[in-house]
């Protein structure tokens, strides 16, 4: 991220123009002693600032009577945009916007103040508003009659389903909480709080999807009753959220494989209490408000019930929620429903099923849902996966399109109900390079605007930390963050690798630009001076030797410095000088259940393993490929110098027949180690 521009300003109108304002509020609103006094200052305060995007904060002081509901409205003077904000509702119209009290936040007391804030976007020059109106009244300082400066009323109910899945972009999934089984904090993740939806709402997320297990607080039939506590907690999280002016979706989460996926063959008995289920669920909460929506279940699945079969199976329990939810009353007649394919693919014949079931119900609230973690091999880096290459793209691009063209491009709005990838994850670091991960969360944003698809990303604490309330990784999370107004450049790689000894020479990455424009390099607060420290010949950006000489420093092993490439929007391309020499591993004997090869990584990262018999056929877990999945085969201790091969993969291994592996670095550099497993003894050689 570019240094942070960090300024304040006290906006006041100069006192000829007060003046001027007072007097014409005076012979415009007659009897002064009639009118409230009115009067207010802001501060305005653009905490972060990017390429193309910033932060700010904004806080009304009352200077006046009490106010019981406030609009504060101001103009842009350089064609800025709130994409998305909290404890306020936004509204704009060209370069006018209104911010609009919520419910827990009407009221100013004289002498009073109210906060909100908002993530921008800008272009050129961001300059402050011209000024401020609360409740039509310039924020200059001085108390008065009310004015009659003309203000933009929010617009009032009656949202297609359209607008309001737009403006639920982006969510983000409380996952692994109340879908945990065994308790709310059985998996992991602390209680859900008041200050965790709070945080959610001021880190730019307009929603949640709230996934939620039932069968542990669900008595026996034929009532099924749940649990008024475990009913009364779930409400409590609701309503929460949308006090913070969070949009809500709520569900039937691991039910979904814990008792649902015998539809077809305990038809009756499921059915029962799957209406029983809902039936409770829709009258608990019909007369909660419209920002509360409900998704039928959770990645539908039925046991030995696939592609047709399980499509019929999918469209009868979306049509049996859709028939009781609209039939409970209150403000479930046209409440936001949100039905899945079967499993929540976005396969054609999948997306082909769902939309016959929606085009069936002819209902105008109604949305589709489904899931993407990426194309497989790479979200879980197996089979030589390791980076973001075309084949991982075409998947991605192809996912978008397919949902657009059956569903967005039909009036259908779709929601993403969970994306990231699989086996990412802070307890399991080294599967996904990080580079790699940030093109990929890069494109999603990108294919999610540009398709009209609203995306909820999956988070059970890999990505935010709920104890802390601080992101695990706060680039990664600008790149979400970003994502939502504009695109990021990126380039072919994160790192340039260069040896702890001899001559250094130049390197060369190729620049994606995504529609941007290259603005340079810096290294901390300094930019490299082009010609002296790099290079640009179309699309590929070299550093000079002289460049990397200097960053390379003494030239330890492991990270020396890191430079920024920045374009004219979005996140900068972080780029790595690394030092690095050819990995050392070293023999060793020991128990198949914990077997670890001595390695000196000598500052080289691990991409993946290759596993070979000596007459070339694949050895481990997965014998379709040579490439075995990181992590559940093979994941390295940089810490305590090793790789270790876990005792699943060694258990696939045929006992006594010797196995080549070949370990991948992202420098390029490969090792070669063999292995004999026997008897629960392993006998490794480098």
């Amino acid at each position: 991220m570019h240094p942070l521009s960090l300024r304040s300003a006290r906006l006041r109108l100069v006192a000829v123009a007060a003046a001027v304002l007072a007097t014409l509020a005076a012979g415009l609103t007659g009897a002064a002693g009639a009118q409230a006094a009115q009067g207010c200052e802001v501060d305005y305060h653009v905490q972060h600032q990017w390429p193309g995007g910033f932060t700010a904060n904004v806080t009304v002081h009352n200077l006046g009577d009490p106010i019981d509901g406030w609009d504060v409205e101001w103009d842009w003077p350089e064609a800025q945009r709130v994409a998305h904000g909290w404890n306020a509702a936004f509204t704009a119209t060209g370069d006018r916007v209104n911010a609009e009290h919520l419910s827990y936040n009407k009221a100013i007391a004289t002498g009073g103040s109210v906060s909100f804030g908002f993530n921008g976007t800008w272009a050129g020059v961001n300059r402050d508003p011209f000024a401020f109106r609360l409740n039509g009244r310039t924020c200059d300082g001085t108390v008065g009659e009310p004015t009659t400066t003309p203000t933009t009323p929010p617009p009032t109910g009656g949202e297609s389903a359209m607008d309001q899945v737009a403006a639920m972009q982006p969510g983000w999934n409380v996952g692994n909480t109340l879908d945990a089984l065994g308790g709310e904090t059985a998996w992991g993740n602390p209680l859900i709080t008041e200050e965790l939806l709070a945080h959610v709402k001021s880190q730019g997320f307009n929603s949640i999807r709230l996934p939620v297990t039932w069968e542990e607080y669900m008595g026996p039939g034929p009532g099924y009753a749940v649990d008024p506590a475990r009913m009364d907690r779930v409400e409590q999280v609701v309503d929460w959220a949308l006090e913070q002016d969070l949009q809500v979706l709520l569900n039937v989460h691991h039910d979904s494989w814990m008792w649902l996926n015998e539809l077809g063959t305990d038809h009756d008995a499921v059915l029962a209490k799957y209406e029983a289920l809902w039936t409770q669920i829709a009258d608990r909460f019909k007369d909660h408000p419209a920002e509360l929506a409900f998704e039928s279940v959770n990645e539908p699945q039925f046991t030995g019930a696939e592609g047709a079969a399980g499509d019929a199976l999918t469209e009868e329990l979306n049509l049996v929620f859709h028939e009781i939810v609209r039939g409970s009353g209150g403000g479930n007649d046209d409440r936001l429903l949100v039905l899945p394919t079967l499993v929540t693919n976005a396969d054609q014949p999948r997306l082909d099923a769902l939309k016959a079931t929606i085009d069936g119900l002819d209902d105008p609230m109604v949305a589709a849902t489904i899931h993407f973690y990426g194309f497989w091999p790479f979200s879980v880096n197996i089979a030589g996966f390791t980076s973001y290459d075309a084949e991982v793209e075409a998947d991605l691009v192809g996912t978008f399109q397919r949902v657009h063209d059956t569903f967005v491009d039909a009036g259908v709005p779709v929601i993403m109900g969970e994306w990231a990838v699989l086996n990412y994850d802070h307890n399991r670091p080294g599967v996904h390079q990080s580079g790699e991960l940030l093109k990929f969360f890069e494109a999603v944003g990108f294919h999610a605007r540009d398709k009209g698809v609203t995306t909820m990303l999956w988070d059970a604490g890999q990505f935010l930390n709920r104890a802390t309330l601080h992101w695990r990784d706060q680039h990664m999370y600008e790149y979400f963050a970003s994502g939502v107004t504009t695109r990021s450049g990126t380039a072919s790689f994160d790192s340039v690798y260069l040896p702890s000894t001899g001559a250094i020479t130049a390197k060369s990455l190729t620049l994606h630009r995504n529609g941007l424009e290259f603005q340079g390099l810096w290294h901390g607060g300094t930019r490299l001076a082009e010609g002296a420290d790099y290079t640009v010949s179309g699309d590929t950006l070299t550093f000079t030797a002289a460049a990397l000489t200097r960053l390379a420093g003494n030239r330890a092993y492991g990270v020396n410095a890191t430079v920024e490439a920045r374009f004219s929007a979005g996140v900068p391309w972080r780029v790595k000088v690394v030092t690095a020499d050819a990995p050392v591993l070293s023999s060793a004997t020991g128990p198949s259940a914990s077997f670890a090869i001595p390695t000196q990584f000598k500052g080289d990262t691990l991409a993946t393993m290759e596993a070979k018999y000596a007459d070339g056929t694949n050895a481990g877990t997965a014998t379709w490929t040579s490439y075995q999945e990181f992590w559940s085969n093979f994941r390295p201790d940089y810490a305590a110098g090793t790789l270790v091969l876990t005792p699943e993969f060694l258990a696939a291994v045929t006992d006594g027949q010797p196995v080549t592996l070949t370990f991948h670095f992202y420098s390029g550099a490969t090792a070669s180690y063999t292995i004999t497993e026997s008897g629960g003894t392993v006998t490794g050689t480098a």
